[in-house]
């Protein structure tokens, strides 16, 4: 069984979307991980399909029902093999890393939770804690796009999906630093050239010109990962 994704949302007409192309396309047609859809309005009790209501002491919008959620949630979690994580998708949540989609990689899948709305109604968390997770400081309609971003930089990673796996090594992020500058034919674009060293055939010059670009790209763009590369250098 290839690495198994339920997604739970009131929108699933929005999936496969992007994932059922390129990449992840394939590989889902390859049966390298599969992906399941869960309506969550399939779970509301009345005739509506009602999955939301007003919040408790007022204000505006509207707030995912915890007993529909909570059911739709329950439903997928006993048919899920492995054990497989619960995530719900939040912007209160830890920022995604690409250590922690590594770590997810190795697991038999994940079960997903889209919210909606202003909000979940707090006892979900509480009743099926999960990891929250988020991609960043900033607000979406909903989860169904931020499950899709997770997904793709995740089953990129497992086996068999990228042909030359080598290359994923040397991505951003993957050593704590951003990734050097790429070039390729013609050698000259708008009187600008490919820099010497990259055409000179001398491999370990060309891999110290890439670290020392990457570290001065890093430094520039994203500092505070060069200071957890060294607190993690520095640790026992």
């Amino acid at each position: 069984m290839g690495f198994a994704v339920s997604v739970l949302t009131i929108y699933p007409g929005m999936f496969p979307g992007p994932l059922g192309q390129a990449l992840a396309g394939k590989a889902l047609d390859e049966g390298i991980w599969s992906l399941e859809t869960v309506d969550i309005r399939g779970f509301a009790s009345d005739k509506h399909r009602s999955v939301d209501d007003t919040p408790a002491g007022g204000g505006p919008g509207m707030v995912m029902r915890a007993d529909v959620l909570l059911s739709a949630i329950d439903a997928t979690l006993a048919k899920a093999p492995g054990n497989r994580p619960l995530v719900h998708l939040t912007p209160r949540g830890k920022p995604l890393t690409q250590a922690r989609l590594r770590d997810w990689q190795k697991g038999p899948g994940l079960v997903i939770v889209c919210g909606r709305f202003e909000g979940i109604d707090e006892r979900v968390y509480r009743a099926r804690p999960g990891e929250e997770i988020s991609l960043g400081d900033f607000v979406l309609s909903g989860g169904e796009i931020a499950a899709m971003a997770l997904l793709d930089g995740l089953v990129r990673l497992l086996p068999g999906v990228i042909g030359a796996e080598s290359s994923l090594s040397e991505e951003s992020f993957e050593q704590g630093l951003l990734e050097y500058p790429h070039y390729t034919r013609p050698r000259v674009v708008e009187g600008v050239e490919i820099p010497a060293v990259l055409q000179s055939g001398d491999h370990a010059a060309i891999a110290a010109w890439r670290r020392r670009e990457a570290e001065l790209i890093t430094k520039a763009r994203r500092p505070d990962l060069l200071a957890r590369r060294k607190d993690d250098e520095a640790k026992p």
